[in-house]
Order: structure tokens, then C-alpha cells, then sequence
């Protein structure tokens, strides 16, 4: 076994997680990393061409209410002034390992970065600065001492032990959860952060808006979005499907989709747009050659793919500006976090997301560091704080844990249950996915695979049983059988529990406990 100390314990590759590990090595505290896949290619961002939302001072009042508005009113007014100010100060200070665009004008462009060579950037940055990153390396539970972290459990992969970090401050940036669906860049995706901190008491909100889809080659998981927006829809016999305009759009395409293939050409896209497109997106034409597809004259069929927790809104709950949970010492960053005072109701897409990525990965970096000025874990025993998936609570038996997977992709990402949601079959999906909860909780017990399967299932559960209480439409949570907005809902919907999941609603916009 792999044991050692560290002031701060990052759990997670992706971009929050390297902010974060930045915030706390400049803070003065010594860093471990430790990522599922490897810090710099895993997560979303390493297959994108992020932009952050960039906002310049003078402008931002504006840009606030904007989309405070646009959020249903569920954002909060101090979170987004606090994320267009920081990621104003330090996006620019990654120059030094990554070489920004330059426009015609001579203006450096600080806001549209190249995932992959933004991700590998921030990997350079944390080892400047003495970060000490361990990939392949997943973290299976949380220890506490006294009630409050303690540090983390894990495996090595690659090296086939286990290792136990001690740590009095532990941050979460495990991202989102699409549910091992065929979004790129997903696949150590999984929702664990969710169950993780869960097991120790901690809370989520905005589960309920976890309908984003995108569109996406039928026969690819090529899902960048931009070239979409120029995109003509088409049935089986030719005739158009879907308007303009994004929300109606997509929810005309699903439509066309329950009765046949649905096709697409991008004949609108302009050709200087054309011509920067292997330069803004380079993975994106690939696909279609190797198809011998022209998508600028030839029609292909198209899919909706889930977005899931990634491009939603929802995760665990913060109880303070410096994104720390309920539980001591434990704070959350990225999409780990819930983004409803930054997003409001609607996706964060890929800019507010980034931002606040971004954001909350430097906050809970630097309030990480501090704590462990002030606390440190003692020698002597620490509680394991897994639950499904390690410690069965009957005897425990072999289960499948692809198939366990894939159930919960069928439930939580078909359109037809998660797009057009209703009572009945919200309902029927929880109750298949609870009897799976039941099974896993009695008599799973194993390594990654085990925990995955434990937190896809979590998070679904969790989603669904939010999308079922919030009975009204409110941004991307739409619901066939209560098609209006409810002024009395414009709260966060709180879901707290692990085996028995109970929901309340808060104040909008509010820090909750």
C-alpha cells in the first residue's frame, strides 16, 4: 500500500481539480492530486474547445442580470460577480504554459482556449509549483477523524495497490456524471464525488435540471456542439423538423426522433467559418471523412446524446463562499459542486461552466490551504466512510457490473423518460433503478467497477427523484404533465440522503444547509 500525508488532497484530473491544486500550492500547502484517469487528457475538457464566461468590469452589471433572467431566477447576483472577477485576474496568469490566440486587432484572446493544450497547460502549471499528481488512481472513499476529513482511500491501477492519503482538507472536483452515455471525454464521468460526499452527510441541489442533450452524429461521439448552430434538421422524407432557436429546437428534434431517423446538413455554415473550423474544433471533420460524408452538402442521421450532470446544473451542495460542504474539511469544485447560483435553471454550457470551474477550483484551493494551517489529522485510527459497492450490508455476491451500468444509462438518458418527463415514467424508472440501489447496497462488493456502478446508480436516483418533486417547467426541466412554469417552486430543490432520499425546497439562490 501507497501511504502518505499532504496538507491538501485533490480528488480529480480535470479542470477544477488543476485550479484547485494551483489555489493550494500558491497558498503555501503541499498537494497531492490523485485522478481516476490522468490529470491533463481525462475529463471533458480535454476533448473541447472551451470558452469562459469574460466579462470585462464595466459590462458585467449587465451580463449578470442577463442571466439572472435567463435562469429563472434561481441564479444568485454576488456567485456570478464573484466568478466573472476571478476568472478575469487569473485566467491570464496560465500564459506563462500556454500560448493564447492573438486576434486580427492584436488583442490577446484570454477567453476561447484549446482544451487539449489548456489541459496539458494546467497539468505544467501544478507541477511548477511542487503539486505531486498520482494518475490512475481513483479514490473509492473518504476517511473522517472526529467528524471531519481525514484524507481518502483509493487504488492504483496501474501499479495493482491500494493507497490512503491523509489530509486535512480534501477537495472534490470528480466532475459531473453522464451516465456512461456517448458524450466525449465522459467516461471517468461517473458521479462518484456525488457518493462520496453523500456517505458523510453532505447535500445536492438542482439534480432535477440534468436533461441537457446534444446532438451528435448517429454513428460518432463526436458531441461539439458549434457547428450545430448553423444545422438543418430534416425527416425520413425530406421536410424540415426543427425551427430556430436552441430550447425549442432540440425538444422538435426528440420529437421527430420517436417516429424515425432524423438527418442533418450544415449547408449554412458560412465559408469562412468553413475554413477555421479544423483550427477552432480539429476533432470534429475526422468523423465524417472517415464516412465519406461532405456535411456541408451531404444529409447524415443525427442522435441525441445526454449531457447528464456535466452540462446540467446539479451536485453537492457548498455551505460557504469558499466551497466547503457540511462536512469539515470537504469542499467541492467544477461540476461536482452545484452551479445553480452561477447557471440559474438552464445550462451552464461551456463558458459559465468554465468560469466557474475555474473559479471554485482557486476558492476551495486557497480556503483548503488555510485549514490546513490551522488543523491536522492525528495519528490513529480514521472511520471509512464507503458504503455501496465496498461493504455490502447482506452477503455479498457477484454482480454484473456492466450490466448494472448499463441499465442506469437506459434509464436516465433515454429521451423519451428524461426529455419527456412525466409522473409515470419517472416513476417506472425510479422504481427499476431502486430495486438496482437495493441489490447493489445489499451484496455488491469489489474495487472500480463496484463503486462506479454504486454512484451512476446514486446519481440517477437522485436525479429522477428531483425531477418527480419539482411538479412545473422551469429551464431545462420540462415536464409533459405540468407544462407551466409555478412562481411558489422559483426555489433550489435540496435532496439529502443516500439509501432513502429526502427532498426540500430553499431559497432561491441561497447558500443552503
Amino acid at each position: 500500500m501507497l501511504s502518505a500525508e499532504a496538507d491538501v488532497l485533490v480528488i480529480g484530473g480535470g479542470m477544477a481539480a488543476a485550479w484547485a491544486a494551483i489555489g493550494a500550492a500558491q497558498a503555501g500547502a503541499h498537494v497531492i492530486m490523485v485522478d481516476k484517469g490522468a490529470v491533463g487528457t481525462s475529463g471533458v475538457t480535454a476533448t473541447a474547445g472551451p470558452n469562459h464566461w469574460w466579462v470585462a468590469p464595466g459590462q458585467r452589471e449587465q451580463a449578470v442580470t442577463q442571466r439572472l433572467k435567463q435562469g429563472f431566477e434561481l441564479g444568485d447576483v454576488q456567485w456570478m460577480h464573484r466568478i466573472l472577477a476571478q476568472t478575469w485576474e487569473t485566467l491570464p496568469t496560465l500564459a506563462r504554459f500556454y500560448q493564447f490566440c492573438v486576434n486580427d486587432a492584436g488583442v490577446t484572446v484570454y477567453n476561447s482556449v484549446r482544451g487539449p493544450e489548456y489541459m496539458r497547460a494546467l497539468r505544467q502549471y501544478a507541477l511548477s509549483l511542487g503539486v505531486r499528481i498520482l494518475d490512475h488512481a481513483p479514490a473509492l472513499e473518504l476517511l473522517l477523524q472526529r467528524g471531519a476529513i481525514a484524507g481518502a482511500r483509493g487504488e492504483r491501477l496501474q501499479a495493482r495497490e491500494e493507497w490512503e492519503i491523509r489530509a486535512p482538507a480534501v477537495i472534490l472536483a470528480t466532475g459531473g456524471c453522464a451516465f456512461n452515455g456517448a458524450l466525449l471525454g465522459s467516461r471517468t464521468n461517473t458521479g462518484d464525488g456525488y457518493l462520496l460526499a453523500a456517505e458523510t452527510g453532505v447535500a445536492l441541489s438542482g439534480m432535477e435540471f440534468s436533461s441537457q442533450f446534444t446532438i451528435a452524429p448517429a454513428f460518432s461521439t463526436m458531441t461539439r456542439a458549434m457547428s450545430y448552430v448553423y444545422a438543418t434538421y430534416y425527416d425520413a422524407s425530406g421536410r424540415v423538423v426543427a425551427p430556430s432557436g436552441d430550447v425549442q429546437k432540440l425538444r422538435f428534434i426528440a420529437e421527430a426522433l420517436r417516429n424515425g431517423p432524423v438527418y442533418c446538413d450544415l449547408a449554412r455554415m458560412p465559408q469562412d467559418i468553413r475554413d477555421r473550423l479544423p483550427y477552432i474544433s480539429p476533432n470534429v471533420l475526422p468523423v465524417f471523412r472517415r464516412q465519406g460524408i461532405d456535411p456541408f452538402r451531404d444529409k447524415f442521421p443525427v442522435a441525441l446524446v445526454a449531457e447528464g450532470t456535466i452540462r446540467g446544473v446539479g451536485g453537492l451542495v457548498v455551505e460557504s463562499e469558499d466551497c466547503e460542504t457540511v462536512t469539515p474539511g470537504l469542499f467541492a469544485a467544477g461540476d461536482a459542486a452545484s452551479r445553480e447560483a452561477v447557471t440559474g435553471a438552464i445550462s451552464g454550457g461551456g463558458a459559465v461552466n468554465s468560469a466557474w470551474a475555474l473559479s471554485s477550483g482557486m476558492w476551495s484551493g486557497q480556503a483548503a490551504a488555510r485549514r490546513a494551517k490551522q488543523f491536522f489529522v492525528k495519528r490513529g485510527a480514521v472511520e471509512r466512510t464507503g458504503q455501496a459497492g465496498i461493504r455490502p450490508v447482506q452477503t455479498a455476491r457477484t454482480l454484473d457490473t456492466t450490466a448494472l451500468a448499463a441499465n442506469v444509462r437506459e434509464q436516465a438518458t433515454d429521451f423519451s423518460t428524461t426529455f419527456f418527463r412525466d409522473d409515470a415514467s419517472l416513476s417506472r424508472a425510479l422504481h427499476v433503478l431502486d430495486g438496482q440501489w437495493n441489490e447493489i447496497r445489499n451484496h455488491l462488493a469489489g474495487g472500480l467497477r463496484a463503486r462506479e456502478a454504486a454512484a451512476l446508480t446514486a446519481t440517477a436516483r437522485w436525479c429522477l427523484t428531483a425531477a418527480r418533486a419539482r411538479r412545473e417547467s422551469r429551464g431545462i426541466h420540462t415536464r409533459e404533465d405540468f407544462p407551466v412554469l409555478a412562481p411558489h417552486l422559483t426555489k433550489r430543490q435540496v435532496l439529502r440522503g443516500v439509501d432513502n432520499i429526502e427532498s426540500n425546497f430553499a431559497s432561491a439562490g441561497a447558500l443552503v444547509a
